[in-house]
């Protein structure tokens, strides 16, 4: 698997404050990359400074392995991170063909792209007619017009509705599974855990956990139950090694995970143990979850 970015103890300071601090993450071909967290954490900066438009305090970066400079490898990155900017009396045609003169590419791929994006059929209508979502949509397709590597994305869903938000998440996903690798600022939770593979988890400037989605911080999940007896149930957990935290809300038990158990052998343990229940699911920590266990032990 090839490396497309690799960030090594990067650093941003404005003044007294450090908005990125000794931050190393690396990006591989063919994943979606979220950069959470919430507002303030360093996202922006950071793909600021992997553009080349703000400039770093130290540490270094390098793209597609580091064999050709930062100017010429960003002709291989498309990238939104500032809110769509079109000639409002501009058809979407019109503009992104200004868009292919700009980036010297050819305007053979401009239709494809307003398909992809799902604006085909308004390609006639001026930008200034766009809802909010549908700009988002033609920032999209504008960053793709030269068929980049990597598409980068800063709160891409920020201030869409529902259906707008659903449109762009769908459109992600569409595109990665074309074979362009994607990294994507949000300091949405349920937006990474959709739409993302991988995750970086940033708070204040600071690197809190890097790898995989489904691995992050390897949680075991959790088992809800109901029985008649809830004192002996809530007993026989508490002394079961398996669990660690047992909680009980309105007659449902919910027993977290230390270890890996499945449920068939759970219940074959209850019954020997004399406890029938009347219901039992296993369910995985969410990504919210995870990210508060995570982010609650780290001084504010």
């Amino acid at each position: 698997m090839s490396t497309i970015l690799s960030v090594n103890h990067l650093t941003k300071k404005f003044g007294y404050l450090t908005a990125v601090k000794d931050l190393s993450f690396t990006i591989e071909k063919g994943n979606v990359y979220g950069i959470l967290g919430p507002n303030g954490s360093g996202k922006s900066t950071t793909l600021g400074i992997v553009l080349n438009v703000v400039n770093k305090t130290s540490g270094d970066f390098a793209w597609f392995g580091g064999g050709t400079s930062t100017h010429e490898a960003l002709k291989k990155v498309g990238a939104i991170i500032e809110r769509p900017n079109f000639y409002p009396y501009m058809t979407a045609l019109q503009n992104l063909k200004l868009v292919c003169k700009i980036k010297e590419v050819s305007e053979e791929k401009i239709e494809e792209k307003l398909e992809l994006v799902g604006l085909l059929d308004r390609k006639n209508s001026k930008f200034k007619t766009y809802s909010l979502g549908m700009k988002q949509r033609l920032a999209i397709a504008s960053a793709l017009l030269n068929d980049p590597e990597i598409l980068i994305l800063d709160e891409p869903t920020n201030g869409l509705d529902p259906q707008g938000i659903h449109q762009i998440r769908e459109i992600i996903k569409t595109i990665a599974a074309k074979g362009t690798t994607i990294l994507l600022a949000s300091h949405l939770l349920d937006e990474v855990e959709k739409v993302c593979s991988h995750v970086v988890i940033l708070r204040k400037g600071e690197k809190l956990y890097s790898g995989r989605v489904d691995s992050l911080q390897a949680s075991f999940g959790f088992f809800e139950l109901k029985c008649s007896d809830t004192d002996k149930l809530f007993s026989y957990l508490n002394s079961n090694e398996h669990f660690g935290k047992i909680k009980e809300e309105n007659g449902l038990v919910t027993a977290f995970l230390n270890t890996e158990l499945d449920a068939q052998t759970l219940n074959k343990l209850l019954f020997d143990n004399g406890i029938i229940v009347s219901h039992l699911v296993k369910r995985k920590e969410s990504l919210e979850e995870q990210f508060l266990a995570l982010t609650k032990n780290v001084k504010s």
